[in-house]
């Protein structure tokens, strides 16, 4: 089977078993920035609380946010671990934001995506599974994100060699499906969904999986 029919199959196949996912589940592009330097290295649930405490504390807007001592965003975000690191790299991001485009978020997320990405992989902190996430759930930009979860999902089912990096299973999936946000968009979210509950790194739940067989 063609790669283009492969990814496809996948696709319908986990979109049949669940449905639209409507990520990234926040309320403002703000909060999506924020959650993608908070989800490095830890669970969903332990963002959520990480940003329920800024929410609560009324601090979560740009100028709030980049203005605050690092040391009480630490605080703020502890439920996220690594607080102390994640707030240097929130505030490397904020205060490249601020000083560049004020407190207009949307003219900063409003660039051209590769223009975009180029200043967002520029901040210390932002790798390229953060800096794509901010494109395509904060900007709404066409780029599909690639994780840990996809990496596995496409080399068990032959897809892929295990040596495949970031820039080729981007190119895989961008060459191979229409230039679309929202197929990227939730396409990534259905194979975190697949990666959290079959996927596993160890003890597959293969038999009950939508891929299964493929």
């Amino acid at each position: 089977m063609a790669t283009t029919d492969r990814l496809r199959e996948i696709y319908d196949r986990m979109l049949a078993h669940w449905g639209p996912q409507h990520w990234w589940p926040a309320e403002t592009p703000l909060e999506v920035m924020v959650g993608a330097i908070l989800t490095q290295n830890t669970a969903w649930k332990n963002v959520e609380r990480a940003i329920a405490n800024l929410k609560g504390a009324g601090v979560l807007s740009l100028t709030a946010l980049a203005e605050l001592p690092t040391a009480l965003l630490a605080e703020y975000i502890r439920p996220a671990g690594y607080y102390n690191i994640k707030a240097g790299r929130l505030h490397n991001l904020l205060h490249f934001i601020t000083d560049h485009h004020g407190d207009d978020l949307q003219s900063f997320l409003a660039q051209p995506l590769p223009q975009l990405r180029e200043q967002l992989l520029s901040v210390k902190g932002v790798g390229r599974e953060t800096a794509d996430s901010i494109l395509l759930y904060a900007a709404g930009l066409p780029i599909f994100v690639v994780d840990a979860y996809t990496h596995r999902i496409l080399v068990r089912h032959q897809v892929i060699d295990e040596d495949f990096g970031y820039e080729a299973i981007q190119e895989l999936f961008m060459d191979n499906l229409e230039c679309d946000a929202q197929l990227y968009n939730e396409y990534h979210a259905l194979l975190v969904r697949v990666g959290n509950v079959y996927c596993k790194k160890k003890n597959p739940a293969c038999a009950a999986c939508p891929l299964q067989g493929m």
